[in-house]
């Protein structure tokens, strides 16, 4: 068996994070990926290996890039947070207070803070759209303006896997006269030297890893209710995002220049992991980082806040969310019905993107986190692959999980109140 050549750095206090990158490859079937991490601003960890384009052989390399999915939405959320600790959004204001065509069909009392934890009862597009509607921004805004919730806004929730950035972005354009993209590229990708693009240039393309769709067979999970219901049951919440994301949830779809061009904020950010871990890094020390505050420090408690957890009308299993990011999901001591999750500490918040890349920020061990690759995972989370790289790191910090739910926690420190 060929070995995979591992380039970059690591600290020898994260040489567990080395060795369970390197077994990815050589266990899980992991094709071109890369890790990163920071520790108190610095960063430790920083590995790619494997091939960005195995059809060409092309390598991964340093600057190589690829779509991370739903990761996107972190990037999307933090944008609606800095407009809010300016005092130009409030969470729990109408959106037809920004957007006043949104108050069509029963919508007039749904507030920003049910967008962004997903309680908003707009997971899908309930009308049959164009072939390419997620690259047409106007189709997708009036579709969402003018259709109705699937349940009573506030009182469920279901993940909105491609409609959340669209949501949140066209609040943040009416208030700020720019799109989401630009916006993200303005405040946040420019100040920090990010090379994280929401809607990507051209110029960027031949940096940018081809996707690998997931097979069957990869993962070998339990069954999949989600998966069951999106291919078996029509006009069940899965089965209509299936349905009515035009082609966009094709195999392959997002290696097209038309999707990776659009600025698609729940899910076409285009990233690598130092770029994940680098947009996490200010939010885990308190906002700030070098000369550029994101955030006010007394802000980031909210980022990390659950505001809702429960059963997932789109995921089909129990989820949690703060104000836009994901949280780890208690699991109740009961076997996870899927061999895939987003485990980390309490403290933490981020989000995993289908096919299991993952960015978050852990204000406790001023830790921040960012996993990518081009082989995707069969499930809606990470994957063993991402997960593992998330343990090694915990561990290598000293954490322990604590087996009833499966979260980390730090054995020196009291638990917080």
């Amino acid at each position: 068996m060929t070995t995979t050549k591992i380039d970059g750095i690591c600290d020898p206090l994260f040489t567990e994070v080395r060795e369970a990158f390197e077994r990815n490859f050589k266990d899980c079937g992991e094709v071109g990926a890369a890790v990163c991490v920071t520790h108190r601003g610095r960063i430790v960890v920083d590995l790619w290996g494997g091939l960005s384009d195995p059809d060409t052989a092309r390598p991964w390399t340093s600057d190589t890039v690829t779509v991370v999915w739903s990761s996107t939405k972190g990037a999307t959320a933090l944008c609606a947070h800095m407009l809010a600790a300016r005092g130009e959004l409030d969470f729990y204001t109408p959106v037809s207070h920004y957007w006043p065509e949104f108050a069509q069909n029963g919508k007039a009392h749904i507030t920003v803070a049910m967008l962004l934890a997903h309680q908003a009862g707009l997971p899908v597009l309930t009308t049959a759209p164009s072939a390419e509607v997620y690259a047409d921004w106007d189709e997708v805004t009036n579709a969402l303006a003018a259709q109705a919730p699937l349940w009573e806004p506030g009182k469920a929730q279901g993940y909105h896997a491609l409609t959340f950035g669209h949501l949140i972005g066209e609040v943040i354009r009416r208030i700020t006269g720019m799109s989401l993209g630009t916006f993200f590229r303005r405040e946040i990708a420019e100040p920090l030297g990010l090379d994280f693009w929401i809607g990507l240039p051209e110029a960027i393309e031949p940096r940018t890893a081809s996707l690998i769709a997931a097979t069957p067979s990869d993962n070998a999970t339990e069954p999949n209710e989600f998966a069951r219901l999106a291919l078996t049951v029509p006009g069940s919440i899965p089965n209509l995002l299936l349905a009515h994301s035009g082609r966009l949830l094709e195999p392959g779809a997002m290696n097209r220049r038309i999707y990776r061009a659009a600025e698609i904020p729940a899910a076409n950010g285009v990233t690598h992991a130092r770029g994940l871990a680098s947009l996490y890094r200010p939010l885990a020390l308190g906002g700030s980082f070098g000369t550029t505050q994101l955030l006010p420090e007394d802000a980031i408690p909210r980022l990390a806040a659950v505001h809702t957890a429960g059963f997932d009308l789109m995921l089909q299993v129990p989820a949690r969310f703060s104000l836009g990011f994901a949280k780890a999901a208690d699991q109740g001591g009961q076997p996870h019905p899927r061999r895939e999750s987003f485990c980390t500490s309490e403290e933490a918040f981020g989000h995993p993107g289908s096919g299991g890349s993952v960015g978050f920020a852990d204000p406790r061990p001023e830790i921040s986190f960012g996993y990518v690759m081009n082989k995707q995972g069969s499930g809606v989370s990470l994957n063993r692959r991402g997960q593992s790289l998330i343990d090694a790191t915990y561990r290598a910090l000293g954490f322990r999980k604590t087996l009833q739910s499966g979260l980390w926690f730090d054995p020196t420190l009291p638990p917080r109140r």
